[in-house]
């Protein structure tokens, strides 16, 4: 293994598995522990990894109806608008985009019932000029990460 690939194989490992040991990433990346430690900090540290946490499956918890939202936002009021977004615990995702709309925003929830309720608190906020929501029919591929390519 060479050090200059050493990041990226320490990402991608931790991709297959976030709750490996540092012994079994020096194993598998053929380094010493320290190594491994070193750079896991950095990473760290840098902010290219920033958090280690399960992957919960919704569905199985209940919150089977997801919604992506869409709302057109007085200017001056975008990082309001998203800052409430970003702080309501049932909005997985939130962007600021552009297009039509200015935010896009992911919500899981138990029932359309729960969805109809949060969206219509959403949508009679005054910072809020146009809403559009589209209620997920079937998740193909969500959350997913991809595998760093190596540099040759």
């Amino acid at each position: 293994m060479t050090y200059e690939n050493l990041d990226t194989e320490l990402i991608n490992a931790l991709l297959g598995d976030g709750r490996a040991s540092l012994r079994s990433l020096a194993n598998q990346l053929d380094v010493s522990v320290t190594t491994v430690s070193n750079h896991l900090a950095d990473l760290e540290s840098e902010g290219v990894i920033r958090d280690y946490s399960p992957e919960i499956d919704y569905d199985a918890l209940g919150y089977d109806v997801t919604a992506v939202i869409q709302l057109k936002v007085e200017g001056s009021s975008l990082p309001e608008v998203t800052d409430r977004l970003r702080d309501h615990h049932q909005m997985i995702s939130v962007y600021e985009v552009t297009g039509d709309h200015d935010v896009v925003a992911v919500g899981k929830f138990k029932d359309t019932d729960d969805m109809n309720d949060q969206i219509k608190s959403l949508i009679t906020e005054p910072d809020v000029k146009e809403s559009n929501t589209s209620v997920v029919l079937n998740a193909v591929s969500e959350h997913e990460q991809f595998e760093l390519d190596l540099e040759e």
